[in-house]
């Protein structure tokens, strides 16, 4: 059945007063039939439940229905759709999130929300070779036909986007509202997401990015997608939490490994030894889903251009991305020494599958 208007702003304005208190507001729904009656709850049943004054005031306001409805409005105007727990687009893989976001304000193609997709998430301060490790990977998901979903912060997660963005449709996430993009200098990257795929955020429009807004923002990263791939974190970082909810929500958890002299190698490298699927490529995630596999040959077949080399050039050639890469990191990933690294992209650059640029920068062909 569609949700009806009247629905539609009770829902708006339940999430007006309680996006940034999940549990409480799941806790709250357990309790009523649907945010109509909640809204409506007597002020000592709201208090059982865990209500302070202050929030019970919030859900208990005089206006709330009539600014839920002021906000209808201006979404509408602004071309931004909303998403209610109760409707049949909802994204289905967010309803088995313990503590869900019960709206989704959307920026963009709400069907992106649908379907299979991979989350990829790491440091803002990537190395040259996390930054390309994160784009051919969010490309070779996104050309197969998955979506990947991050959380437009700078680094991994903007570069991951831009990959994808090449090879397909990708979904973000916010911290803030749809009018307070942030980062701002990814205001761009948001539009050009929009076009083919969505920018989502369970904050009002005007909501500001305040810390703690991200870790309630990474459950949605995480509950969107089948699994989550980890580039480049130290050992204390948001992707790792991100890692945890996915655990939490029974998700899959993929690492890409890292120099070991590299503090944003720390964090991915100990999700290995803590048993996280280690990515080189595309294929080692979508093993891990045979019904994607099955969906997907293509993305599990060995490419032409790997089938004569030996295993050190085929293992240094999946390492180097299609952005330029310095000889140095090319290096400190690779488990030879120096001079061999050096000679395996000769010889690599000879077969036409590397290309050198000046500096002694490296990509793929």
């Amino acid at each position: 059945m569609a949700v009806t208007h009247e629905e539609r702003v009770s829902w708006l304005a339940f999430n007006l007063a309680l996006a940034e208190w999940p549990g409480l507001a799941r806790a709250t729904l357990d309790r009523y039939k649907g945010p109509a009656e909640a809204l409506a709850a007597p002020l000592p049943e709201l208090r059982a439940l865990g209500f302070d004054e202050d929030l019970a005031g919030r859900l208990r306001a005089p206006d709330l229905r009539e600014r839920a409805q002021k906000e209808f409005d201006r979404l509408q105007k602004n071309d931004y759709s909303l998403l209610t727990f109760a409707d049949v687009e909802y994204p289905l893989s967010l309803k088995d999130v313990f503590d869900p976001p019960y709206v989704l304000y959307c920026m963009g193609r709400t069907e992106a929300l649908q379907g299979p997709a991979v989350a990829i998430v790491g440091t803002r301060r990537p190395s040259p070779y996390g930054r390309s490790a994160a784009e051919r990977l969010a490309e070779d998901l996104a050309s197969r036909g998955l979506t990947v979903v991050s959380g437009l912060a700078r680094g991994i997660d903007a570069a991951a986007h831009e990959g994808a963005l090449r090879g397909g449709r990708t979904v973000a996430v916010l911290g803030s509202g749809l009018r307070n993009i942030y980062p701002p200098e990814n205001r761009r990257l948001a539009a050009r997401i929009a076009e083919g795929g969505a920018v989502v955020t369970e904050f009002p429009p005007d909501a500001e990015p305040v810390g703690f807004h991200f870790p309630l923002r990474n459950r949605v990263i995480s509950g969107l997608a089948r699994g989550v791939v980890v580039v480049e974190a130290a050992v204390r970082s948001g992707a790792l939490g991100t890692a945890d909810m996915a655990l939490e929500q029974g998700r899959e958890v993929f690492a890409i490994p890292g120099p070991i002299t590299s503090p944003t190698s720390a964090g991915t490298n100990r999700l290995i030894r803590q048993g996280a699927g280690l990515v080189e490529g595309a294929r080692d995630i979508l093993e891990s889903f045979p019904d994607l596999a099955a969906r997907l040959p293509a993305a599990v077949a060995e490419p032409a251009a790997l089938s004569g080399l030996s295993d050190p050039e085929r293992h240094l050639l999946r390492a180097i991305g299609s952005a330029p890469l310095p000889i140095d990191d090319i290096i400190r990933v690779s488990p030879g020494p120096a001079a061999a690294t050096a000679a395996l992209l000769t010889a690599l650059e000879l077969k036409g599958l590397v290309r050198q640029h000046p500096g002694k920068i490296f990509a793929r062909s």
